[in-house]
């Protein structure tokens, strides 16, 4: 059975590698605000806590996928939706890379993306790639993700912000601004 959409008071901070997602979540969550974490990182070193190398998580392109959506899914099923909130990518950010990586949906991952209405999606320009340990992707891999998010969002009933290359705190004051009042 298709779940209800739930309207909620989050904000989602998203775009390819490397645009500064998790640097402009943190600096809110100083702020005093409520925040998450990103998902595929907390996934590859929790797999690496169990001796898995970071190549043997990724391997397996799906479950890698799937790993990442459970944790992004029981994460938001646990906020509560009148909170504000800033998350650190969001559950339909999985059919941009299920897209990337050319794997077919499962039906869960569409009704589980469709899920909620988030307040407003913020998708933060990119930044040079600089790589390490969890990020692997060249810069055609960071563009193409990147338009895979934006071509997402485009088609949820969110409103969408793009937030231009600022330094962090500018980008932060910019977000803060633009946090639709709907």
């Amino acid at each position: 059975m298709k779940q209800k959409e739930i309207i909620t008071n989050w904000n989602v901070i998203t775009g390819g590698p490397c645009t500064g997602k998790t640097t402009v979540v943190e600096m809110l969550g100083v702020s005093g605000y409520t925040t998450t974490i990103e998902h595929a990182r907390h996934y590859i070193d929790s797999m690496k806590g169990l001796g898995k190398t970071v190549e043997e998580v990724r391997a397996n392109k799906r479950k890698f996928q799937r790993g990442i959506l459970q944790m992004q899914m029981e994460e938001e099923n646990g906020l509560d939706p009148n909170e504000m909130v800033f998350l650190d990518r969001a559950l339909p950010d999985a059919l941009a890379y299920y897209r990337f990586l050319g794997l077919d949906y499962d039906e869960d991952v569409v009704e589980m993306s469709a899920r909620y209405c988030y307040r407003t999606v913020f998708i933060l320009a990119r930044l040079p790639l600089i790589n390490d340990y969890a990020r692997l992707e060249d810069v055609e891999s960071q563009i193409r993700i990147h338009n895979l998010i934006i071509e997402v969002y485009n088609t949820y009933p969110c409103p969408v912000v793009h937030v231009p290359v600022l330094p962090p705190q500018e980008r932060v004051e910019f977000i803060l601004k633009n946090v639709s009042r709907s």
